[in-house]
């Protein structure tokens, strides 16, 4: 990286020297609020803004339900009975799978209540559960739901594990002692891979290894680290992982999931599993016999037909990464931006700000949480004061602003924006 400094002309030199910088043109950013002079949009973690592409790859599909129906399922440039087997190659490689490892399908929660049937198989004795205490609400809720459909009471089959008291992250040996400490009593490991409010990478491989050195499954929670992080699920060995497309993936509000599942468990015809149509072999599907006959593949966690056009924004986006050379360069190039975020914030924000965020970068994915210190200001003030000025950020209570600066569109020129931005909101001056 260039040689730091806090000028302007620091921020310049990075773009210039930014093998991904024209990745920015690939994507539709939303315009400045009225009144400001710029925008910066470090909200990606949220929702990712529009791929350009996007617009012509929904549009062709709506021209070819509207001129071939139901024909459209199988005619036409791209026929929709398979439409989802044209992005596994690449996704799959995004999350380090292999192509028959993975399938793209429904929503993320919907895919891990149908991902837990298979691989959440409690016994009078091995019935526990193991997430982290401040997990996502929805993670929390589909692990309880689980635990009660199978007779058990969460009181004592869910495990949580936090932070040490007065800190914000997990560490890592704490994580495995907690799996070690469970045992024989642990049925399954649900954990992230990014955690969404302080934006640690979780210690996945070493999660994985504690888990299968106890008999428990593992899954992960990949929303926050699919598109983010370097991953590579099929060197690690876990069962299953489900993301969604909507955030560091930016493929619509409420973009279509995707799920891992790991070779060995892909031909085994005893594990449980929830049946649809779609589950079955494609060549055989529309001969409707009622026999499931499964593919060898993770197609075989298939409820129901895909959604042409959300798939067909995560299509436009999926080239983006491509384009992009995969997640090697795009990571290399979050280090740089969030290392250069930190420094900013170091030297011009100081002890008014601090960052909960790990600070080792292969600790941390685009995401930076931000807490206000400043004396006289609340963070939802400063918050408020920063969107007004520009910049697309969000709020997580109680008192935590996240920014994620994401390599495919975000720019060292935003970086430093955003903390200019930032140091005016919260000097000394602002809270008077």
């Amino acid at each position: 990286m260039t040689s730091l400094d806090t000028d302007w002309a620091t921020a310049a030199a990075l773009d210039a020297a930014d093998p991904l910088a024209s990745l920015r043109d690939e994507f539709e950013l939303p315009p400045p609020p009225l009144g400001a002079d710029d925008a910066v949009y470090f909200v990606g973690n949220s929702l990712g803004p529009l791929p350009k592409r996007a617009r012509a790859y929904i549009n062709d599909e709506i021209d070819q339900w509207a001129r071939l129906g139901v024909h459209g399922h199988f005619a036409g440039s791209s026929g929709w009975v398979d439409y989802h087997e044209r992005l596994v190659d690449s996704m799959a490689s995004l999350v380090g799978g292999l192509p028959h490892e993975v399938v793209i399908m429904n929503s993320l929660t919907v895919n891990l209540h149908l991902l837990m049937v298979s691989f959440y198989r409690p016994t009078a004795k091995r019935h526990k559960i193991l997430i982290e205490e401040h997990a996502f609400p929805s993670d929390h809720f589909a692990v309880e739901s689980q635990i009660r459909l199978h007779g058990h009471d969460p009181a004592a089959s869910l495990v949580t594990i936090g932070p040490k008291p007065g800190a914000e992250v997990i560490e890592p040996e704490d994580l495995i002692a907690a799996i070690d400490a469970t045992g024989g009593e642990l049925a399954m490991v649900l954990l992230p891979g990014v955690q969404y409010y302080t934006g640690q990478v979780m210690p996945m491989p070493e999660v994985v290894a504690a888990a299968r050195r106890v008999g428990a499954t593992v899954g992960f929670d990949l929303a926050h680290a699919a598109g983010n992080i370097e991953l590579s699920l099929h060197e690690w060995g876990a069962d299953f992982a489900a993301w969604c497309s909507y955030k560091y993936m930016n493929a619509s509000p409420g973009g279509v999931s995707g799920i891992w599942v790991h070779e060995r468990h892909v031909s085994d015809r005893e594990l449980p599993k929830l049946l649809g149509w779609w589950g079955t072999r494609l060549e055989t599907r529309f001969e409707m016999r009622n026999e499931f006959d499964p593919p060898d593949s993770a197609d075989s966690w298939q409820i129901s037909n895909g959604t042409a056009l959300p798939m067909a924004a995560l299509r436009a986006s999926l080239e983006v990464f491509e384009k992009a050379g995969g997640m090697g360069p795009l990571r290399e190039k979050s280090l740089k931006l969030t290392g250069y975020l930190q420094f900013l914030l170091d030297e011009l924000v100081g002890d008014r700000v601090e960052s909960i965020t790990p600070r080792e970068p292969e600790r941390r994915g685009c995401q930076l949480s931000l807490r206000v210190t400043a004396d006289g200001l609340t963070g939802r003030e400063i918050f408020d004061r920063i969107e007004t000025a520009g910049v697309s950020c969000d709020w997580r209570h109680p008192d935590v602003i996240r920014v994620a600066p994401a390599p495919l569109f975000n720019s060292f020129t935003d970086v430093r924006r955003f903390v200019e931005i930032l140091d005016q909101a919260t000097s000394p001056s602002a809270a008077t």
